[in-house]
């Protein structure tokens, strides 16, 4: 068991949020019990986490994507409303976690996602130096290889956009909507570059330099550090964790 406050405490310290200019608030979202025993982790604070929380039994949620998001009107209607009536109705802090957590260099999204994948980031790149690039494994140097890695570790086929058939030494990752720092990783030096999403420019970019681009999804890129750092909370607080995997297409 563990008290909220000293909870917040301990990820703030740990994260470090005051670094980043994010999208949203990171920490404390929604207030609960004041009393944590019981922690789901999941990518987003969507309806269906929330209920299955709800089912788990659970006293707080620990997401990436939080409910609120710089841009928004403020209303609290439709599935606004559903989703906090319900975290209201059963006292579950909602605690979430963005930049911060992509960027934390062992219980981040992008750490993990090359723990799984089997290579480490020895350089960054991109606003917050939150692009990781770093030796690509021999095995995995070619087009056919790597793709077929990607599909084997992440559970889905990702979209390749292929470049100049170079062999692929380098590789350059950023998990999620990063498909704004191609650019900046083909400046880095990477033979092919690893996201979440694609967006219509980035495949003209691949045709004209030569540098691969994959989206292979933004929720499948970005299920990792959060079960990291839910079980890292579980270890250090004595905390029951459970990771609740609400599928995504996207």
């Amino acid at each position: 068991m563990a008290n909220r406050l000293e909870l917040e405490s301990w990820l703030e310290a740990q994260l470090e949020p005051r670094r980043f200019k994010d999208y949203g608030p990171n920490g404390l979202q929604v207030e609960g019990r004041s009393e944590v025993r019981h922690v789901v982790s999941g990518v987003t604070a969507s309806l269906a986490l929330i209920e299955a929380a709800v089912a788990a039994g659970a006293d707080t949620i620990l997401v990436h994507h939080g409910l609120f998001w710089r841009g928004q009107d403020g209303r609290v209607t439709g599935w606004m409303r559903k989703r906090l009536a319900l975290l209201l109705q059963h006292e579950i802090n909602l605690l979430a976690y963005h930049l911060p957590l992509d960027a934390h260099p062992q219980w981040g999204n992008n750490a993990q996602l090359a723990q799984r994948c089997g290579w480490a980031s020895d350089a960054n790149f991109g606003e917050g130096d939150l692009g990781c690039i770093g030796a690509l494994p021999e095995a995995l140097n070619n087009e056919a290889a790597l793709q077929a890695h990607l599909g084997q570790v992440l559970q889905r086929q990702p979209t390749w956009v292929p470049g100049d058939g170079r062999v692929l030494r380098r590789v350059a990752w950023c998990t999620g909507g990063a498909q704004g720092y191609f650019e900046a990783a083909i400046a880095a030096g990477a033979d092919v570059y690893i996201t979440g999403e694609i967006s219509e420019p980035q495949a003209h970019y691949a045709a004209e330099t030569g540098v691969a681009y994959v989206a292979a999804g933004h929720h499948a890129t970005e299920r990792y550090g959060v079960q990291a750092l839910g079980e890292a909370m579980a270890s250090a607080w004595g905390l029951r964790h459970q990771f609740i995997d609400i599928p995504n297409p996207a």
